[in-house]
């Protein structure tokens, strides 16, 4: 497998970092996610996140029909 930071090849068994193959990319992937510089690439849509919740049978009590 490759390591996500610097692309060189690692080994997963036995490897104290993995994914990573070295600490230093370890604390590279740390500080991308504390400094913010990974993110959700499209804004979630608020009605599909209703839908889906309402849809599964998520929220006790709500009905996805009306009348209710």
């Amino acid at each position: 497998m490759l390591c996500p930071i610097c692309r060189r090849e690692t080994f997963a068994e036995g490897n104290p970092f993995g994914p990573f193959c070295s600490e230093r990319c370890k604390l590279i992937d740390l500080d991308n996610w504390l400094s913010g510089r990974y993110r959700i690439s499209a804004p979630v849509n608020r009605q599909e996140e209703i839908e889906g919740v309402v849809g599964s049978g998520g929220i006790a009590g709500e009905s996805s029909e009306s009348g209710e």
